[in-house]
């Protein structure tokens, strides 16, 4: 049992496609900045990182001490790649949250995400809770990169990218707790690309479109 990317011949993943759950992986950090690792979250009260995150009531993202999340990324310079970098990360801490809860509707990915990439998010989570699955172990997300887009009146756009190492998280039963360890292999490696959307009046940045790369040799390094 897998997590997102899953392990599949397509080079490309979207929501739109019937995803197939074959490896695992998530986490749960709320530092305040998320360069380098946070372990689980053992505060029920924990929110979302990011400089904005007291100017709106942001959802708990907190996860079972069982599972690390490492967003080892450096911050950007521009203010506005910084946030939607943050946010992105926060998405992706929203997703396992929704996992581990085992709530298709779970409020933190619907806060962090819409269209497409809420779509993604949902089918997602509803494939570990139809199967009985949920997830255990350290996952890491690195080598972030930022692009911004042309700006509106009304949205600000950014792209984000990063890799993702999810070959030290396994599938957990729900019921029997039984963990499913696999090897490392060329399939524990996934690219991000999130298009983050800046919302009007509020400093949340949220995911619009994902694209889920799986079997991307350039991580693996």
């Amino acid at each position: 049992m897998a997590r997102r990317a899953l392990k599949t011949t397509a080079a490309t993943l979207t929501v739109t496609a019937a995803l197939l759950l074959t490896a695992c992986g998530g986490g749960g950090d709320d530092s305040s900045d998320i360069k380098g690792a946070d372990k689980g979250a053992s505060s029920p009260s924990a929110s979302a990182s990011g400089s904005a995150s007291t100017d709106v009531d942001r959802p708990d993202v907190s996860l079972p001490k069982d599972l690390d999340v490492v967003f080892d990324f450096e911050k950007p310079s521009d203010q506005d790649s910084a946030a939607a970098l943050d946010d992105a990360a926060n998405y992706i801490r929203a997703l396992n949250h929704g996992i581990t809860k085992q709530d298709p509707g779970d409020p933190a990915f619907q806060f962090y995400s819409s269209g497409q990439a809420a779509q993604y998010a949902h089918s997602q989570i509803k494939e570990y809770v139809d199967g009985g699955w949920t997830l255990t172990g350290e996952d890491r997300y690195y080598q972030a990169e930022t692009s911004p887009g042309d700006a509106s009146d009304k949205v600000k756009t950014v792209s984000v990218t990063f890799c993702e190492d999810q070959s030290k998280v396994y599938g957990k039963e729900v019921k029997t707790e039984k963990v499913h360890r696999t090897k490392e292999s060329l399939a524990s490696f996934q690219k991000f690309t999130i298009l983050m959307a800046s919302v009007k009046g509020n400093p949340v940045w949220r995911a619009q479109q994902v694209t889920v790369e799986g079997k991307a040799e350039e991580c693996r390094g």
